[in-house]
Formats: structure tokens, C-alpha cells, sequence
């Protein structure tokens, strides 16, 4: 009896222990976003540059690492500046066209109070009495019969939502400096990797478990990264297509929208669903094509299907094939770690919950008091152990 107490109290230490340490680990994930997701995307965009390196080299052998290097820079760059051109072609298109996206509204708001009946009558002008002043009350008040307009509607509201737009901007801006800064300090600090995880296990056979759980967890995001890549450019061609077939405006901003939404797990596709649709509400019906219908609804739903579509059949059929072997994350993993991640890091979380997780669960796996945990996280309940074979112990020592 005292041995399987001593048994109950350890299991129970160990349970409390791993409760406070979670709690501590995200406590502080939390209070140091402002500095951590930075980083995380930073890291992000220095595997899309490593992956990049190593493509462009594999037709050419021969070519220099810094040349391709190089290559990858540029190209990683010029997708960027590319996505902001596009970005800012579709704000000026936005703020060209807000009168008319204004004056629809308008129409739009009106019907549905006309719809709801929610205009209600004029006051009644009651006869005055000969000799007497009139009443303020006896005017009818001809406001009271018209709904609302959409800047009646932003006036109250206009400097507190110009303030956010600042705010978020300056934000945006500050982060996407940030991420370069640490990128520019990854690329320079790269080669000195292999030395300091050298000094930190000094035993080989640590070093090169070490090592095989570092590539491990390098090739799996950089697999996830391509897999997701190439799912979210052939969502993003076929939903750019057909945005342009039913003549939605700004269809290239919508196109990009949707290529990066795509890289949020479950509720990206959605989200990427909805947007387009929202907006195709508040388009001029002048701005249709003759053949779409005369209602903006039905042109709404239009947009509708014709995004989902795509987003259907290529996340129900075409990505679990191609993702089989990227993720080994079961889909109430994902959704739940999308929940934690966005919750502590907000978007940036979101954006990298999935290879996030992939980590830690790689991590846990090679702990002994954490594998059921790294267990409970995959899909197939085989997460992967690494040991440290005769030839992983051979190279560690060669290299040492």
C-alpha cells in the first residue's frame, strides 16, 4: 500500500509540475508576443528562404550556396513587394470607386428598412388654432421617415475608426520591419548554429540526437511550407478565375487575400469564403456583367459558390493526399491549437499554429515524462522517437 501511495503521489506531483510549467510557458508566450511572433515569422520566412537555396541548387549543383542564396532573397522579396503593390492598387481602386460603393450601401440600407418596416410615418401636422404660435411639436419632422446613411453612420464613429486604421497600420509596419531585422540576424548567425550546439551536448550521441530532431523538425515545416504553398497558389489561380468570370471587383486583391488566408488552418478557408461574398453585397450592379443577375444578393451568392467550390474540393480532397505526410496533427489538434495560438499571438499565431505545434510535439516526443502527450497530439499516435543509431553515433563523432 505505501509503495503504490508513493506511486499515486509521484504521478500526481508530476501532473501538477506539468500544469504550472504550462501555464508559466504560456504566460509568458503571451506577455511577449510583441517580441516572440515577430521572431516565429522571422523564422518562418528564413525556412521559405532555406527552402528556396536548396531548390535552386538541386538542378545546379555547381551554382555557389551564396548565389542561390541570393536567389532566394530576391525572389522572397519580390513576393513581398509584389503582395504590397497589389495591396496598395486595391486601396486606391477602393477609395476611387467609394462614392459608388457608398451611394449602394445606401440603397442596400434602405430597402432592408423598408423591408422591416422600420420607416416609420411622419409625425401628423395638427390644424393650429386662429391666433395661436405654432408648436415645435405640431412640425413633422421629415428625418424621421428616412433611414440612415453611411456617413451618418461613420460621422460618430469617424475618428475612432481612422485612430484604428493608424493604429494598425503603424503596427503592421512595425512588425514587418521587425521580421527583417531578425531574418537579416538569422542569415548571419546560420553557419554558427553547428558549433554552438556543439558546446551545449557535449556527449556525440546527444549531439546527434540533437541534430536528427532538429532536421526532423526542419524538414517537416519546410514539407508543411511547400505543401501548403502549392495548395494555396492552385486554390488561389482557379478562385482568381473565377472572380474574373463573374466580374467581381479588385479579383487580383481578392485572389491574394484568399492565397494567404489559406495558410490558416479550417478557418482561413472560411473566412477566405465570406470576405469575397461580403463585398460583392456593396458592388454597383453597374459594375456586373449584363448577365449576372439584377440583385445584389443573388450576385453575392454567386461569389459564394464560386469561392467555395474551390476551397471545398481542394480541402476535402486534394489536400489531405498531399498533406499525409507534412502533418501528423489529428483535426481536433488543429482546431484546437489554432484557438491556443491565435489566443496568444493573435493572427501570427494563427498563421503558424499548425508547424508550431508539428514542433512541439516532436519535442515532447523525445521526452519520456511528455511522449503521451506528443501521443495524444498526432493523428496516428506514433509521433516519432529518435534514437541515436551506430552510423547517427559515427557521424557525430567525425564531425566532432
Amino acid at each position: 500500500m505505501r509503495h503504490s501511495d508513493g506511486i499515486n503521489n509521484r504521478t500526481w506531483f508530476t501532473a501538477g509540475i506539468w500544469v504550472i510549467a504550462t501555464v508559466a510557458i504560456g504566460m509568458v508566450l503571451h506577455q511577449g508576443a510583441r517580441i516572440l511572433a515577430p521572431f516565429a515569422m522571422a523564422i518562418f520566412v528564413w525556412l521559405v528562404m532555406e527552402g528556396f537555396a536548396r531548390a535552386i541548387r538541386r538542378p545546379f549543383p555547381n551554382l555557389p550556396g551564396w548565389l542561390a542564396y541570393l536567389f532566394a532573397v530576391i525572389i522572397v522579396v519580390l513576393s513581398i513587394v509584389i503582395f504590397i503593390g497589389v495591396i496598395r492598387g486595391a486601396v486606391e481602386e477602393f477609395v476611387g470607386r467609394s462614392s459608388d460603393y457608398e451611394r449602394h450601401i445606401n440603397d442596400i440600407i434602405k430597402q432592408v428598412y423598408t423591408q422591416l418596416n422600420l420607416l416609420g410615418p411622419a409625425a401628423p401636422v395638427q390644424p393650429l388654432a386662429p391666433g395661436a404660435a405654432p408648436s415645435p411639436v405640431a412640425v413633422p419632422d421629415a428625418m424621421s421617415a428616412q433611414p440612415p446613411t453611411v456617413a451618418q453612420l461613420l460621422s460618430s464613429n469617424a475618428t475612432s475608426i481612422a485612430q484604428i486604421a493608424g493604429n494598425v497600420a503603424s503596427s503592421l509596419v512595425g512588425d514587418m520591419a521587425l521580421v527583417f531585422i531578425y531574418v537579416a540576424f538569422l542569415i548571419a548567425s546560420a553557419s554558427a548554429f553547428s558549433n554552438q550546439l556543439d558546446q551545449i551536448f557535449k556527449r556525440q550521441d546527444d549531439r546527434a540526437r540533437a541534430r536528427l530532431i532538429g532536421q526532423e523538425i526542419r524538414h517537416t515545416m519546410e514539407q508543411y511550407l511547400w505543401v501548403q504553398t502549392a495548395l494555396s497558389i492552385v486554390s488561389t489561380l482557379l478562385t482568381y478565375g473565377t472572380l474574373l468570370i463573374v466580374g467581381l471587383d479588385n479579383a487580383l486583391f481578392w485572389a491574394f487575400v484568399i492565397f494567404v488566408l489559406n495558410f490558416i488552418p479550417t478557418v482561413g478557408s472560411i473566412i477566405a469564403t465570406v470576405l469575397p461574398s461580403l463585398f460583392a453585397v456593396v458592388q454597383p450592379l453597374s459594375a456586373w456583367p449584363e448577365w449576372m443577375p439584377d440583385d445584389s444578393l443573388l450576385c453575392a451568392a454567386i461569389v459564394f459558390l464560386g469561392v467555395a467550390v474551390w476551397q471545398f474540393l481542394i480541402g476535402n480532397f486534394v489536400a489531405p493526399r498531399m498533406q499525409a505526410n507534412s502533418l501528423n496533427l489529428s483535426p481536433l489538434v488543429v482546431l484546437l491549437s489554432l484557438a491556443v495560438w491565435g489566443a496568444l499571438w493573435g493572427p501570427a499565431g494563427m498563421f503558424l499554429s499548425a508547424p508550431l505545434t508539428v514542433m512541439v510535439m516532436i519535442v515532447l516526443a523525445q521526452v519520456p515524462g511528455a511522449r503521451w502527450i506528443a501521443v495524444l497530439l498526432s493523428a496516428n499516435g506514433n509521433p516519432g522517437e529518435y534514437a541515436v543509431k551506430e552510423e547517427d553515433h559515427a557521424e557525430g563523432a567525425a564531425s566532432g
